[in-house]
């Protein structure tokens, strides 16, 4: 470090403040200067780059000795501000700060110790867990109990401290302080984590708390990206009856942040990347060609890689003028047999993804998934960001979707089609953003999936659950000998080679950069493919029967939002024909597995909705039969007339007509008053 005396660093970054020109000869911190003026500013942003190049050695020992650096900083910024405004400069005198960005070394989280202690250090990292806003004293103000003399004591530890004797009379010991004639300023802590998409496999996630003041508060919320500049403190720990323990602990001090750019930063993208991507969206067959490129190691399921593809990309979020939301992203649900490799398609969609989490149901609780407020060991209570926020503008992979409890999974509901988490818990009340689609797999509740089941009694989901998936597919383990021994020369294949056992046609690295670059892409509907979506949708609702439940609004939105997916695939700039019959397709095949009625064979979206109308008609039958039984006076039915009414309908056999009793029992349709007798609620 320089040997410079503190009044001559002044000097010299005064010098720096009102000299320094960038590449087009504007002097910059002087027109900043002017800014803090007419702004009402408190902060003087400078760029560590242009100290840098003024001179090297301040700019080193601002990393090194950032207390007395900084402290230079900012009278040189004072005097600098004098000669502008002097009135201006003398009311923001004490909380006028200079604020360092851009270092030239970022340190990872991770790799932040003892030799960073007060040093200047700059991290990037997301927000799990924000305060309050505290007032913080800066200066205290203690009454003399003897004389009555105010005594002025500034505050630069987190213990409030107290002055030893009285200034005026020097006998007084006893003070009361004077919280309305005491200084404080605005105080914020946050909990910086390292990225998801950074943490090693296999290990826990590093943070530290970082506290705020000043115009730095507020401006942070859980699930945000941040790069942050700040001083690295070490703060003793206490033990009760003990003072302060051997053990301290690691704080950082910020003194800048910026919150990252809205889209995934993690993927940089040259011109030759670029041209290397559109050179692929011109070859043919580029959209086959993808799918195979998802997941390569898991023979086959190119339906399902299609829709893990479509979601990757998803379509724009659109704001309207009255501050609603359209939501963009696409959720979809993988339901199948133990072994058919879902949780590999979970796993890759998350690795692939620029912002990906995997978590398994089993672990997951509502808290972790979305928002909770936790009290810390000094009382403050802290809002801390669950999974799918802080994969915001990314995917949540959500395993073992069956298995979490029925609470835990409602709380899923609002992020889902609102893509927000709300929390209004221990005062603290905030809407957090959770842009995010969800890829979900569950197992069949009967261990594998039974053909002569509906979906819903497949699979224990609430309905309204349901039908917020966009895409629900069906994986089967069924015996086909051809495609068994394809699966299995596959499967032998890799653990011979170790590696795919065949090549994908689009690399990793390659289709993580191309889905990036789709991501910006906004393609309108044109004319063709809104014709083609309107008349699948206006097909589907017509079909069949009047009382039949068909497509809703909301899936036509999926529809849309499918067919603009396919469109920013193919870097299409507007929605084409083509795209619109691809997602019409897509949305096809799921309602001819998991739509369709298993006791008429036709497709009713009741199925998913509740119940299918065959189910709906022989409940009604059922209802009709009971009523009649109980006759005007309202009787109890006995349990083998019921049955043997029902069975002689012709429409049910005798185990149909037993499980029709206890569904109607279960249900709360009917109330059993004694053993045999049931009587209707």
């Amino acid at each position: 470090m320089s040997n410079i005396t503190a009044s001559k660093l002044g000097e010299e970054l005064e010098k720096f403040l009102k000299s320094f020109k960038n590449k087009s000869g504007k002097k910059i911190y002087k027109t900043r200067i002017s800014q803090i003026v007419s702004s009402g500013s408190i902060s003087l942003i400078v760029d560590f780059n242009d100290l840098l190049m003024h001179d090297i050695d301040k700019a080193n020992m601002l990393i090194t000795d950032p207390d007395t650096g900084l402290e230079r900083f900012k009278k040189a910024a004072y005097e600098s501000l004098r000669i502008e405004n002097s009135s201006y400069a003398e009311e923001i005198r004490k909380d006028l700060t200079v604020r360092i960005r851009n270092l030239v070394d970022k340190v990872p989280i991770r790799k932040v110790g003892t030799a960073h202690l007060d040093k200047l250090i700059e991290i990037t990292g997301i927000v799990v867990r924000s305060s309050d806003i505290m007032p913080l004293a800066v200066e205290a103000a203690y009454k003399c109990i003897s004389c009555g003399d105010t005594n002025r004591i500034e505050q630069d530890k987190m213990i409030l401290r107290r002055p030893r004797s009285c200034e005026k009379c020097e006998s007084g010991r006893d003070f009361e302080l004077i919280e309305k004639e005491s200084v404080f300023i605005d105080y914020q802590v946050i909990r910086m984590q390292e990225l998801p998409e950074e943490l090693p496999a296999g290990q826990l996630p590093q943070s530290y708390d970082v506290s705020l003041v000043r115009d730095l508060v507020n401006i942070t919320r859980p699930g945000d990206r941040l790069t942050l500049t700040g001083i690295v403190r070490a703060e003793p720990e206490y033990s009760q009856g003990r003072g302060k323990l051997r053990v301290f602990k690691s704080v950082i001090e910020g003194n800048y942040l910026e919150v990252m750019g809205k889209e995934p930063e993690t993927i940089h993208l040259s011109k030759e990347d670029e041209e290397l991507i559109k050179t692929i969206s011109n070859e043919t067959n580029v959209y086959e060609r993808l799918i195979e490129s998802i997941a390569p190691a898991i023979h086959g399921h190119e339906t399902h890689k299609e829709a893990i593809l479509l979601m990757m990309t998803g379509a724009p979020r659109q704001q309207l003028q009255d501050g609603t939301a359209i939501r963009g992203d696409i959720n979809v649900l993988l339901v199948g047999d133990p072994g058919t490799a879902k949780s590999e398609l979970l796993k890759f969609a998350s690795h692939l993804a620029p912002r990906g989490l995997y978590t398994s149901g089993r672990g997951s609780t509502a808290a972790g998934l979305t928002a909770a407020v936790v009290r810390e060991k000094n009382g403050m209570m802290m809002l801390e960001a669950g999974a799918v926020v802080l994969a915001d503008l990314g995917i949540a992979s959500i395993d073992e979707f069956d298995k979490m409890r029925t609470e835990d999974r409602s709380a899923l509901h609002e992020c889902m089609e609102q893509q927000t988490v709300s929390v209004a818990k221990g005062g603290i009340v905030a809407t957090l953003n959770a842009r995010t689609s969800i890829l979900a797999a569950a197992n069949p509740a009967l261990g594998k999936y039974d053909d002569y089941r509906n979906i819903t009694e497949n699979v224990n989901l609430p309905t309204p659950l349901l039908t917020r998936f966009d895409l629900i597919f069906i994986l089967k383990d069924k015996a086909d000998r051809t495609r068994d021994e394809e699966l299995a020369r596959h499967v032998l294949e890799i653990h011979r080679t170790g590696e795919y056992a065949k090549s994908p046609p689009i690399e990793y690295e390659i289709i993580r950069k191309y889905l990036a670059y789709t991501r910006n892409l906004k393609p309108k509907l044109t004319p063709e493919a809104e014709d083609k979506i309107m008349e699948y949708y206006l097909k589907m609702r017509g079909m069949s029967d009047e009382n039949m439940i068909t497509v809703t609004p909301r899936q036509l939105e999926g529809l849309i939002r499918i067919a603009t997916a396919r469109a920013r695939i193919m870097l299409h700039e507007k929605v084409t024909e083509d795209d619109a019959i691809r997602a019409v397709s897509l949305i096809r095949r799921m309602y001819e597995t998991v739509g369709v009625d298993v006791k008429t064979g036709q497709v009713d979206l009741g199925v998913l909705h509740g119940k299918p109308l065959s189910e709906r008609n022989l409940l009604e039958l059922a209802l009709d039969i009971f009523k009649n039984l109980e006759g005007p006076d309202k009787k109890p039915v006995d349990e083998n007339r019921f049955i043997e009414e029902l069975t002689a309908t012709g429409k049910m056999n005798n185990d149909e007509a037993k499980k029709m009793l206890q569904m109607m029992n279960q249900s709360g349709a009917i109330y059993e008053v004694k053993p045999g007798s049931y009587r209707k609620i």
